[in-house]
């Protein structure tokens, strides 16, 4: 599921694979392999991604369609 939220996401912002696997320092077939469902993201890189796109790690992973982050603690 959260494979369909990290292109949609990327997507809705005009943006390139190889600008997040900038962000989160890897390389593109890494971030096209997370998209891709063939490795699985690591939490910290999800962090990432959260932050960036200003939503919650749940919205990410499709535990929830809510996408407004938490409020920090």
């Amino acid at each position: 599921m959260y494979q369909n939220r990290l292109r949609d996401l990327r997507e809705d912002r005009d943006l390139k694979q190889k600008q997040l696997a900038d962000l989160l320092k890897i390389h593109q077939t890494t971030y096209s392999d997370y998209e891709l469902d063939r490795l699985n993201i690591p939490v910290s890189a999800l962090h990432i991604l959260a932050d960036f796109y200003h939503v919650s790690v749940d919205y990410l992973l499709g535990r929830t369609n809510c996408k407004e982050p938490y409020p920090p603690k």
